[in-house]
Protein backbone atom coordinates (compact mmCIF):
# COMPACT_ATOMS: atom_id res chain seq x y z
CA UNK A 1 0.00 0.00 0.00
CA UNK A 2 1.28 3.51 -0.80
CA UNK A 3 1.76 6.24 2.06
CA UNK A 4 -0.18 9.04 2.17
CA UNK A 5 -0.75 12.15 4.15
CA UNK A 6 -4.06 13.27 5.20
CA UNK A 7 -1.84 17.01 4.98
CA UNK A 8 -0.38 18.11 2.13
CA UNK A 9 3.31 19.55 3.02
CA UNK A 10 2.33 23.44 2.94
CA UNK A 11 -0.37 22.42 5.67
CA UNK A 12 2.09 20.51 7.52
CA UNK A 13 4.70 23.33 7.03
CA UNK A 14 1.76 25.68 8.57
CA UNK A 15 1.25 24.06 11.19
CA UNK A 16 5.32 23.99 12.32
CA UNK A 17 4.44 27.82 12.01
CA UNK A 18 1.36 27.87 14.48
CA UNK A 19 3.30 25.71 17.00
CA UNK A 20 6.66 27.93 16.65
CA UNK A 21 6.42 31.28 14.96
CA UNK A 22 10.30 31.44 15.42
CA UNK A 23 10.81 28.27 13.70
CA UNK A 24 13.61 27.98 11.23
CA UNK A 25 13.92 26.62 8.37
CA UNK A 26 15.86 23.28 8.85
CA UNK A 27 13.53 22.82 11.76
CA UNK A 28 10.08 23.02 9.61
CA UNK A 29 12.45 20.60 6.40
CA UNK A 30 13.13 18.03 9.67
CA UNK A 31 9.54 17.78 10.81
CA UNK A 32 7.70 17.71 7.80
CA UNK A 33 10.53 15.47 6.20
CA UNK A 34 11.33 17.51 3.24
CA UNK A 35 14.51 19.61 2.24
CA UNK A 36 15.57 22.41 3.21
CA UNK A 37 14.97 24.08 -0.09
CA UNK A 38 11.54 22.72 -0.03
CA UNK A 39 10.53 24.03 3.07
CA UNK A 40 11.62 27.70 2.30
CA UNK A 41 10.03 27.40 -1.57
CA UNK A 42 7.11 26.24 0.99
CA UNK A 43 7.24 29.39 3.04
CA UNK A 44 7.60 31.24 0.30
CA UNK A 45 4.45 30.12 -1.14
CA UNK A 46 2.39 30.60 2.06
CA UNK A 47 3.72 33.74 2.20
CA UNK A 48 3.25 35.47 -1.69
CA UNK A 49 -0.39 34.05 -0.73
CA UNK A 50 -0.81 36.29 2.28
CA UNK A 51 -1.33 33.45 4.93
CA UNK A 52 2.01 34.21 6.16
CA UNK A 53 3.80 37.18 7.11
CA UNK A 54 7.93 37.34 7.25
CA UNK A 55 9.25 39.53 9.84
CA UNK A 56 13.14 40.13 10.55
CA UNK A 57 13.81 39.16 14.37
CA UNK A 58 17.91 39.72 14.70
CA UNK A 59 19.55 37.16 12.51
CA UNK A 60 16.05 34.78 12.59
CA UNK A 61 12.75 35.21 10.76
CA UNK A 62 9.64 35.34 13.09
CA UNK A 63 6.08 34.59 11.21
CA UNK A 64 2.71 35.76 11.49
CA UNK A 65 -0.38 33.29 10.48
CA UNK A 66 -3.13 35.49 8.78
CA UNK A 67 -5.67 33.56 10.68
CA UNK A 68 -8.22 35.04 8.80
CA UNK A 69 -8.04 34.12 5.56
CA UNK A 70 -10.13 31.96 3.74
CA UNK A 71 -9.04 28.52 3.29
CA UNK A 72 -7.62 27.69 -0.35
CA UNK A 73 -10.15 25.17 -1.15
CA UNK A 74 -13.10 26.11 -3.26
CA UNK A 75 -15.62 23.75 -1.59
CA UNK A 76 -14.94 25.31 1.67
CA UNK A 77 -15.00 29.36 1.47
CA UNK A 78 -16.42 29.76 4.95
CA UNK A 79 -13.65 28.56 6.89
CA UNK A 80 -11.06 30.81 8.14
CA UNK A 81 -7.45 29.06 8.33
CA UNK A 82 -7.00 30.06 11.73
CA UNK A 83 -10.40 28.04 12.42
CA UNK A 84 -8.60 24.81 10.64
CA UNK A 85 -5.58 25.39 12.31
CA UNK A 86 -7.05 25.48 16.05
CA UNK A 87 -8.42 22.22 15.41
CA UNK A 88 -5.27 20.48 14.12
CA UNK A 89 -3.35 22.05 16.95
CA UNK A 90 -5.51 21.51 20.17
CA UNK A 91 -9.37 21.88 20.43
CA UNK A 92 -7.98 22.35 24.24
CA UNK A 93 -6.82 25.66 23.14
CA UNK A 94 -3.16 24.83 24.56
CA UNK A 95 -1.32 25.07 21.29
CA UNK A 96 -3.37 28.50 19.41
CA UNK A 97 -2.12 29.71 15.96
CA UNK A 98 -0.52 32.59 15.96
CA UNK A 99 -3.02 35.58 13.88
CA UNK A 100 -2.94 38.96 13.00
CA UNK A 101 -4.45 41.84 14.25
CA UNK A 102 -7.92 40.43 13.32
CA UNK A 103 -10.73 39.33 15.85
CA UNK A 104 -11.17 36.34 13.79
CA UNK A 105 -7.34 35.20 14.78
CA UNK A 106 -7.93 35.45 18.32
CA UNK A 107 -11.25 33.62 18.50
CA UNK A 108 -11.23 31.01 16.56
CA UNK A 109 -9.43 28.72 18.73
CA UNK A 110 -11.86 29.95 21.82
CA UNK A 111 -14.53 28.82 19.62
CA UNK A 112 -13.14 25.55 19.02
CA UNK A 113 -12.99 25.19 22.74
CA UNK A 114 -16.25 26.73 23.54
CA UNK A 115 -17.87 23.93 20.81
CA UNK A 116 -15.92 20.58 22.82
CA UNK A 117 -17.06 21.64 26.33
CA UNK A 118 -20.61 22.95 24.72
CA UNK A 119 -20.83 25.80 25.23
Amino acid sequence: MERWSFLTNHGRVLLCIAHDPGVRLRDIAARVGITERSAYGIVTDLSEAGYVIKQKDGRRNRYQIQAHMPLPEPTSQQLAIGEVLAVLAGADGSQQPTGGNQPEATAAPRTAKAASQGH
